[in-house]
Order: C-alpha cells, then sequence, then structure tokens
C-alpha cells in the first residue's frame, strides 16, 4: 500500500525523523485556514500518489492565506497522471539550502534491504539514476545487522554528503531505518531531504510504501487506506478475500495461482492483437479453493464491471482437482443466476480434468464455452470479446 505525502511525514515524525509537517485541506477555504495557523510562506501541494507533481502545476508557493486559498482552489479536482486531486497539504514554507536524497528499499532482485543516497537531491531520482549514476551511492543492508550511527554514517559519507551535516543527518537516517522497521515497509523515501537556513536537515518530503502482507501485525494500517479514491471493484473483491486488480481491458481473467494468472494475461493480450486489439479486464487469482462459493465471488467481480465483454477461466488442477472446479463453475452461474449475461471460456488441465470436462459438457450452460489449451481458451476468449463490442 502506498501512502499519501502527509501519511509517510506523519509515520516519519512518529519516529522522530524531522520533518516539515503542515496540515491537509479538502477545500479552498481550509487552505486558507491552513495557512493562517501556520503562518508565513506556505507551500501547497497536490496529494496524490504518483511522481511529477511539481512538472504538472500541482505544488505552489503562496505568500498568504489569499494564495493559499487560490492555489488551493487550482490544485483540487486536477488531474495527474490519471490521478484525481481530492486533498492538498499546506506546508510551512522553508529557506533551502541544499536538498538530498535518501531511501530504504526492498531490493527484490538481490533478495536484501538497499539504502540509496545522494548529495543531489530535488530531482526525480530516476532521472539521476540514468543520467549521472554515480552520484547515487546504493548499498545493500544486512537485514540482521540493520543501521546504526556507523552504518549510517558509511552511507552517508559513500553518497558525498558534505561533512558538516554527516553526523546530525545519521541520526535521521537511524531513524529513517526504524520507521522502514517497525512499519514493515517495502520503501521509505524522502526527497528533498533538505539543509535549510536554520542549519537542520529536513524532510521536507515523504514516500511510503507498506507491505500488505504485514497487515496482520499492522492493525493501523487499515486507517491509512484511501478507501474513497479506490477502484470499487477491487475493494469489493478484498472484502471477499480475492486477489484481484483492474486493468484496462474487456476479457476478464480468472485464474488459480499468480504465475497462471499471469501467463494468460499475456496470451490474452497477444491473442487481442488479431481480434480488434482486445485487452485482458483484470488480474483475478482465485488460489487453489476453487469452490463454488469463491468462483461465484470471482465470477460476481467480473461480470460486475461494465468494460468486460467475455471471461476466460483458466486453471490448472492440483490440491483442487478439475472435477472440484468443473462443479464450482456449475454452482456458481446457478448462484449468480440471471446476472450472468457474458459469455464463458473455461480451459481446465491438470488433476482429474476428463470428469471436469464432463461435469461442465454435461451441464451445457448456454454462456460456456470448452476449450483445450490455454492459447485457444484465449483465442476465444478475445473473438467473443471483439464480436461483443
Amino acid at each position: 500500500m502506498d501512502l499519501f505525502e502527509y501519511q509517510a511525514k506523519q509515520l516519519f515524525a512518529a519516529h522522530g525523523v524531522p520533518v516539515g509537517l503542515g496540515e491537509t485541506a479538502d477545500t479552498p477555504e481550509q487552505a486558507r485556514a491552513a495557512a493562517e495557523r501556520i503562518g508565513g510562506v506556505v507551500v501547497v501541494k497536490a496529494q496524490v500518489k504518483v511522481g511529477g507533481r511539481g512538472k504538472a502545476g500541482g505544488v505552489k508557493l503562496a505568500k498568504t492565506p489569499a494564495e493559499a486559498e487560490e492555489a488551493a482552489r487550482a490544485i483540487l479536482g486536477m488531474d495527474i497522471k490519471g490521478h484525481t486531486v481530492h486533498r492538498v497539504l499546506v506546508d510551512p514554507g522553508a529557506q533551502i539550502e541544499n536538498e538530498y536524497y535518501f531511501s530504504f528499499l526492498l531490493d527484490r532482485s538481490n533478495r536484501t534491504f538497499l539504502a540509496m543516497a545522494s548529495a543531489e537531491g530535488g530531482m526525480e531520482i530516476e532521472e539521476l539514476a540514468v543520467e549521472r549514476p554515480e552520484a547515487l551511492a546504493r548499498v545493500p543492508i544486512d537485514a540482521i545487522a540493520g543501521v546504526d550511527k556507523a552504518k549510517a554514517t558509511e552511507i552517508l559519507t559513500q553518497a558525498n554528503f558534505p561533512a558538516e551535516v554527516i553526523d546530525s543527518t545519521a541520526d535521521t537516517v537511524v531513524k529513517l531505518w526504524e520507521t522502514f522497521v517497525a512499519q514493515d515497509a517495502t520503501l521509505v523515501e524522502i526527497n528533498p531531504l533538505a539543509r535549510v537556513a536554520s542549519g537542520e536537515v529536513l524532510a521536507l518530503d515523504g514516500k511510503v510504501s507498506l507491505d500488505d502482507n504485514a497487515d496482520f501485525r499492522q492493525a493501523g494500517n487499515a486507517d491509512l487506506e484511501d478507501t474513497a479514491a479506490a477502484d470499487p471493484l477491487e475493494a469489493k473483491a478484498k472484502e471477499k478475500g480475492l486477489n484481484y486488480v483492474k486493468l484496462d481491458g474487456e476479457v476478464g481473467i480468472i485464474g488459480n495461482g499468480a504465475g497462471l494468472v499471469m501467463s494468460t494475461l499475456d496470451v490474452v493480450a497477444y491473442a487481442g492483437e488479431s481480434h480488434g486489439g482486445v485487452k485482458p479486464a483484470n488480474f483475478l487469482d482465485i488460489g487453489g479453493g476453487a469452490s463454488a462459493e469463491v468462483m461465484a465471488n470471482g465470477l460476481e467481480i467480473i461480470l460486475g464491471d461494465q468494460a468486460v465483454r467475455s471471461v476466460f477461466v483458466n486453471v490448472f488442477g492440483g490440491i483442487t482437482a478439475c472435477d472440484a472446479v468443473a462443479n464450482g463453475i456449475v454452482a456458481a452461474l446457478g448462484m449468480l443466476g440471471s446476472s450472468a449475461t457474458k459469455p464463458l471460456v473455461v480451459r481446465l488441465d491438470g488433476n482429474n480434468v476428463e470428469e471436469g470436462r464432463r461435469i461442465l459438457t454435461e451441464a451445457a450452460h448456454p454462456l460456456v464455452t470448452l476449450a483445450d489449451t490455454m492459447d485457444d481458451g484465449a483465442e476465444k476468449a478475445a473473438e467473443l470479446a471483439n464480436s461483443a463490442k
């Protein structure tokens, strides 16, 4: 789960990371009131979970409360890379002397944690990594040893931070590591980590990604979710315990196992090139227990997507045999009744596949078409979606 900037900075502050922390506002009037309370120059910043806000006009300086109100009016409702701005953060202004970059993240490719730091912050780190990779230090972190002040000093020195800020910034880095571990994060990032006129080094921005797999021990994570902006189908799927992601396509996908579903997405996308450019409409992994209830829940979610024109059910029978899956599909269609109106292409393989196919054949449901292979199923599902345009 990605957090908004204001949420990230609130977490930082709770763990002792020095931040410039303002107030959020949902209306221009609230922004004005916040600016009056803060006093002096403020920065009005769009709260969206995407970079490039400044370039898009989503960050504005305001010298008076009236200017803060006008800035919020201009930003609220703005579309930034497909994200609509519903809230702004009114932050106290800061006289920045230098900007730095620092982050901890999960390095999946090397199966370790990684510190990334640069004495050149403020710009998009992706650009720096490409244009001047030598300016970005990458330091692996031992999960057992963690980060103490000595390790933090080593990282900052390697990143060419000025000597006069290393000691105080090392304390901040240790606290940032504590935030990373305590919150079960996969990313904590400060850009810019800025030295201001007072000599302090503050986190003027923040980005945090939390590991959803740790929700069972992070009860507070539920309060951080942006339920208002969540896709309603994704929210409904989460309530039913389904692993679902909405995509921009027309062929609904149901599979058991993330690897099989990912492969199905690729095959459907390829088949769609010959059928009007149709694409997968979702990622939906029903897991190993494809019971009637689970299958009905999955079909209900997918059929609730107005963009879906056909559904491809691609299941490999393993622990749950194909006959159980087939019975689940038949029962699910019965449970859904008249709400099931879109064609289903079903490909079964693996444990007890012949019995599974027999059950579906004898059921002879008018919406169901059997496919022998994954390629055949993808081709048929793409054809049906295209013909329904």
